[in-house]
């Protein structure tokens, strides 16, 4: 006979289940994903090589800190610089890693920081110029031990 409590129990028995299922599974992002990141920063516009360069290891033997710098080729002028760079990682749960923001002020357009990648896959830095004009440089990077529950 199905009593009150027993009911109870089951409901929260398969309710911890589901859970413990979602968790054994990262969710990845998608090529997509970050293409549709992409598109969102450059305001729909397909970024050009050059200008931008990415600077990663080939192998990161541990994907919780993985060094990134970002140099972008501008005279850093009020009339041409570099309004923002934005750093994805395509297999990442999230694609979209960090954006830098510039100005005339700042010199160089330069950035540096360690970023955590779930499995081997392309980083991609996007820049985006005071003109509206975009590029990118994209890296593979190989992860022996994931960063992301990986």
């Amino acid at each position: 006979m199905m009593t009150r409590r027993r009911l109870l129990a089951g409901t929260a028995s398969l309710t911890a289940m589901a859970g413990v299922a979602m968790l054994a599974r990262p969710a990845w992002a998608t090529v997509e994903a970050a293409d549709a990141a992409i598109g969102a920063f450059t305001g729909g516009k397909t970024p050009e090589p050059g200008r931008i360069t990415l600077t990663a290891p080939e192998i990161a033997e541990n994907g919780n800190s993985v060094p990134v710098t970002v140099e972008v080729d501008s005279p850093m002028t009020e009339g041409d610089y570099v309004a923002s760079v934005t750093i994805l990682a395509e297999g990442n749960p999230n694609p979209e890693v960090a954006t830098f923001h510039f100005t005339p002020l700042s010199g160089t357009a330069a950035a540096t920081t360690r970023i955590r990648l779930a499995k081997t896959q392309n980083v991609i830095a996007v820049a985006r110029m005071s003109d509206g004009s975009t590029f990118s440089d994209r890296k593979e990077v190989k992860v022996t031990i994931g960063g992301c529950g990986g």
